[in-house]
């Protein structure tokens, strides 16, 4: 299946992002959008449709945005499949039509304070955050793309994003069988700039976070709800 299906608990489908823009931008050395709000609007609990910060190579330069979480190709006749394309698997997204435009030219760098997993092999299905075991933020590969609405010329674009995942490293102990793909900073320049006849390289990006880069931790269920969103979503519960 080309899209990542919608549901509760599917891979990477929670993230908190608290850090203020201006923050982000300095980490990934980029410039801020004209309009974007330096402090802007925490949040410990981003779903899919709603907007995480993109830092992309602009003619040469960083430069950190807001890109709508759910990727709508240029080509979608409406934005309405974006609520299902907020994953992509990094092993076929440079074939699959959903993906490929954007994985050969138009790749993001994703900043986010942690995302959430949830662990299913119980009775119970309990959500974990993950973090950076040094405390910084994570940052995740991403795709983007362009939509514009072609029953209304002039109308400004949707700008979406997606999150690419990949096999599962040690660090997700077996809570999952994906997770997302972890840029590290050696790597921020080729994964923005390559070029076509350099996707194998980017490719060779595409694999599961090396031991010990994240940290992870049971936390309340109430996020599961999109209604709840404060920090005592990403506090420690007991395990169970």
């Amino acid at each position: 299946m080309d899209d990542a299906v919608v549901e509760g608990f599917a891979m990477c489908g929670r993230i908190a992002l608290y850090t203020p823009p201006r923050a982000l931008a300095r980490l990934l050395d980029a410039a801020i959008a004209a309009g974007i709000d330096p402090e802007g609007t925490p949040s410990w609990n981003v779903a899919p449709t709603r907007t995480l910060f993109g830092v992309a190579d602009v003619r040469g330069s960083r430069v950190l945005d807001e890109y709508r979480w759910g990727l709508v190709p240029w080509w979608s006749k409406d934005p309405a499949g974006g609520a299902k394309t907020f994953n992509a698997r990094a092993e076929t997204a440079a074939d699959r039509p959903s993906f490929r435009d954007a994985f050969r030219s138009q790749r993001l760098l994703l900043p986010v304070d942690g995302f959430f997993e949830w662990d299913r092999r119980g009775a119970q299905k309990v959500p974990h955050f993950f973090t950076r075991a040094d405390g910084g933020p994570v940052v995740l590969a991403g795709l983007y793309d362009r939509w514009r609405d072609r029953a209304t010329p002039g109308s400004p674009p949707l700008v979406t994003c997606t999150v690419l995942t990949t096999t599962p490293g040690p660090d997700i102990d077996g809570i999952h069988d994906r997770m997302p793909v972890v840029v590290e900073p050696a790597a921020y320049d080729l994964w923005l700039t390559a070029g076509g006849d350099e996707l194998d390289a980017v490719q060779g990006l595409c694999v599961p976070a090396a031991a010990g880069t994240l940290v992870h931790h049971p936390v309340d269920p109430k996020v599961g709800n999109v209604a709840n969103d404060s920090p005592e979503l990403i506090a420690a519960a007991a395990s169970r």
